[in-house]
Formats: C-alpha cells, structure tokens, sequence
C-alpha cells in the first residue's frame, strides 16, 4: 500500500511538472505545416483489425526522487475480436505479476489483491476507470490506440526502426479530454483545476509509428518536465493466435476495477 501511495503523489506531481516535450529542431520545419492525422487513423484502423503480441512500459517518475515507477505488460490482444491475455507488474515492488484475460466487455484477473489467490475477479471493461495519468483502465490497449487515434497537429518525424524494421514516426498532441479519458472523477477534477491555472491543455505528446504495411506498430504517450510520464506499447507478431477463454464461473467474484495499483 505504501507503494500505491507513493505512486499515486507521483502522479500529483507529475500533474503539476509537464511544461513540454524534448527538444526538436524539427519543430521549425515547414513539414510541421503538414497534417499526417490521417495517415494516423488509418493505420490505428488497421492495427485494430487484427491480433498482435502487445509489449507496454509505463514509465513515472516525480520530482523529488530519482525513482522510476515501472510498470510491463505484455501478452497477446485479438483487437479485432476484444480478447486478449496479458501480464502485468510492477518492477522491484514485491507485489506479485497480475495474469488479466480480455472477453468481450469483462475483464477477469487473477492475483488481484481483492479477491482470494485462488479465485478470479471480474470486472465491467466500459466501466473502469484510472486513478492515474497517462494509464489505461485495466491496462486495456485499446483504450490507449484510442487516444493516440485523436492525435492533432501531427507531423512525419521521418524514419526509424521498431520491430528491426523502418516505420515512419509521427508525433501530435492530444487535447484535454483525450488525455483524461476514463478517469475517475477525483482525478479528473485535479487535471480540471490544473488546466484551469495553466489557461490551456497540459502538453501531452502521442507518437506513433507505422510500418511498410501501414500498421501502427508502436504508440506512446509521454509528458515530460521536471519529472515524467510515459507510456510506449510496442505491437508485433500481426495475425498471433490469442487464446483468451472466461474462467470457470464458480471460480469468478464480480468486483469493481477497484483501487489495485496494477489495474491503474
């Protein structure tokens, strides 16, 4: 618990230090002039058609510590058909990894701290909520391709590699309600006042790079200032087989997404 509480003023912090992103002489180039959204969309599009191996790091470190929060998941994810197996934890915590299985809207996970080790809990998909900046309710990809989906003022930031092949990388903001997507209230709120005070949208980064078949096969979200906040889903293995079955129901207790740190 005192990690969850550490983290979760990590997050504070983090709401109040995001002032702009890394330096980028490219920034005054008239490519910027360029609208790429729509290249953007259609590879999220395509991406969201089929299955693929799902590999996240989420990335928060505040202010006054040179502690980075780690969270990894990974696993396989029918985009397509809203099934997936994922495994998340929590590095150098203790806690012990999370096993989540995606059918449909439920979202079934075993090692929760709100139910017995034996036993999975359930919970609503389009209902979770998270507690924290820049996290998906319930680790959920396609909540993040969500937002990255609604990335404006994009720019081609040339070619890289990912996946040890070249992708074209584009970059954008996205506005307020995109970066708060699915939060709680208390949080939301938070993000409210801040905006308030700042009199804009807090800069909040969506990169995405798309391969020679047109799919997103990397996204990232990130705010960066005195302390940093970063979520980069790197996609491969399109077509993977996703084997993504309920649990049997006596083994399941409906809960809500709840306050487990591994869920956001």
């Amino acid at each position: 618990m005192r990690r969850a509480s550490l983290l979760s003023a990590a997050v504070l912090l983090l709401c109040t230090a995001c002032s702009g992103g890394p330096d980028n002489d490219s920034g005054e180039s008239a490519e910027k002039a360029v609208d790429h959204g729509a290249a953007v969309r259609a590879a999220i599009e395509k991406t969201s058609a089929d299955s693929a191996r799902v590999d996240e790091k989420i990335e928060l470190r505040s202010a006054d510590s040179p502690a980075t929060y780690v969270f990894t998941i990974a696993g396989a994810f029918d985009l397509a058909g809203d099934r997936g197996r994922l495994t998340v934890e929590f590095e150098d915590s203790g806690m012990d990894p999370v096993e989540e299985v995606f059918v449909g809207d439920t979202v079934y996970v075993r090692g929760s701290r709100a139910v017995d080790g034996s036993e999975w809990a359930s919970a609503v998909r389009s209902e979770a909520q998270t507690r924290y900046f820049l996290r998906a309710p319930l680790n959920d990809p396609e909540h993040l391709l969500r937002q990255v989906k609604a990335m404006r003022q994009v720019s081609n930031e040339g070619e890289e590699q990912v996946n040890d092949a070249p992708a074209v990388h584009y970059r954008g903001t996205i506005d307020h309600a995109t970066a708060t997507l699915g939060m709680t209230a208390e949080t939301k709120q938070g993000l409210d006042d801040l905006r308030e005070k700042l009199g804009d949208d807090m800069p909040v980064y969506a990169d995405v790079w798309v391969d020679g078949k047109g799919r997103a096969v990397q996204a990232r979200l990130s705010c960066f200032g005195g302390v940093k906040a970063m979520t980069t889903m790197t996609l491969s293995d399109f077509g993977t087989p996703v084997k993504a079955e309920a649990p049997a129901p006596e083994q399941v207790v409906p809960v809500p997404a709840g306050e487990d740190v591994l869920l956001a």
